[in-house]
């Protein structure tokens, strides 16, 4: 889901300049890397991103099988989201607006007249803080965390980690605390992913297993109706394996929906697995969220990459596990509202391993 800069970009360049060139504040912006075994899992703490996610296919062959860029020059610069936590809302908000507690709140919009990804400034677009960091050993981790202030409304703190497990897990963990009023949250990873690796093509032969029966319709816009419908005789139906293309072409331009997944809310519960039979490779997704987002990457066009790789619509998925679109606008939809005192929590597991 590509965002569209506008009035805010010429403040937003003059905040990354003075990042580029060493520092913001007293953070810098670095490169840090887990390894674990044959796998090993790079970030950068600018919108707390992964860079890369390198493990071996079925002939052993190490490859990246994420979106990416070669500096991080060109993550400031980025308009795809390529591997960041996105919020402080993720997903779109119809209107950038919202009325809660019988306050009406106007937010600042980033695609046409709604807001996409927390704004033209979201959690993706600035520096996260390190706090903890453990490159090797049993469970390799790193946690980064920011502050927002005051102004969607309410001041937060945010934090994500990321932590690598024996048998190629990786354990993603994101907390928000609302300091001072009562504030819509809802955190995202959006990692590309490509199992054949970032430069192998298309993902149109990848299997997709989706384990949600229902999904919520979208306008024109891609902003949800309200409603929930069934996946059951639709081209959203992934409750058995697909591939990604088999019924693409019945879509205007690919995926890009939020699933209601199937269990119970809070819960770690399977969410999806991604299977690439040319590497072999398999990715199993749990998360304790509601939804998540299905996106084939139909935006990406002449997209430079690692390696001078360009990437092209459809190059890569995404499974944005979170809270439904435009909840705060939709009373029927779980709460996205999070009130001082009672924390925000989202857990996501990737486990990677070879099929037979």
């Amino acid at each position: 889901m590509a965002k569209i800069s506008f009035f805010l970009f010429s403040l937003f360049m003059i905040v990354a300049s003075a990042i580029i060139n060493g520092s913001a504040g007293k953070e810098k912006v670095g490169i840090y890397e887990l390894k674990k075994g044959d796998m090993s899992i790079k970030f950068t703490n600018w919108g707390a991103t992964i860079v890369s996610v390198i493990l071996p296919d079925k002939y052993g062959k190490l490859g990246d099988i994420v979106l990416g860029y070669e500096s991080v020059k060109e993550y400031m610069n980025d308009t795809t989201y390529f591997g960041s936590i996105v919020g402080r809302v993720a997903n779109r908000i119809a209107g950038a607006q919202f009325t809660m507690n019988g306050v009406h709140y106007k937010l600042v919009p980033n695609e046409g007249k709604n807001m996409l990804h927390g704004g033209p400034v979201g959690f993706s677009d600035v520096v996260w803080k390190v706090n903890k960091y453990k490159k090797d050993g049993y469970a390799p981790s790193i946690v980064f965390a920011y502050h927002s202030y005051d102004g969607f409304p309410g001041a937060v703190k945010v934090s994500v980690a990321y932590t690598l497990h024996p048998g190629n897990r990786l354990t993603v963990k994101m907390k928000a605390e609302a300091l001072n009023k009562a504030t819509p949250v809802n955190l995202a990873q959006h990692t590309y992913w490509n199992l054949g690796n970032h430069n192998s093509g298309d993902i149109l032969s990848e299997q997709v297993e989706i384990f949600a029966s229902h999904y919520t319709p979208v306008d024109s816009q891609l902003i949800p109706t309200g409603e929930t419908t069934t996946v059951k005789g639709t081209a959203y139906d992934f409750l058995k394996p697909h591939t990604v293309g088999s019924r693409i072409n019945k879509l205007p331009n690919g995926y890009d929906i939020n699933y209601a997944v199937d269990g119970v809310a809070g819960k770690l519960k399977k969410t999806a697995v991604v299977k690439d039979d040319k590497s072999g490779r398999v990715m199993e997704l749990f998360s304790d969220q509601t939804g998540v987002q299905f996106y084939t990457a139909n935006g990406l066009k002449d997209v430079k990459g690692k390696g001078g790789y360009v990437y092209h619509s459809h190059a890569a998925l995404c499974l944005e596990t979170q809270a439904f679109p435009d909840s705060v606008n939709h009373p029927n939809f779980p709460s996205t509202i999070v009130y001082p005192g009672k924390d925000y929590k989202h857990v996501m597991v990737f486990k990677f391993s070879i099929s037979a």
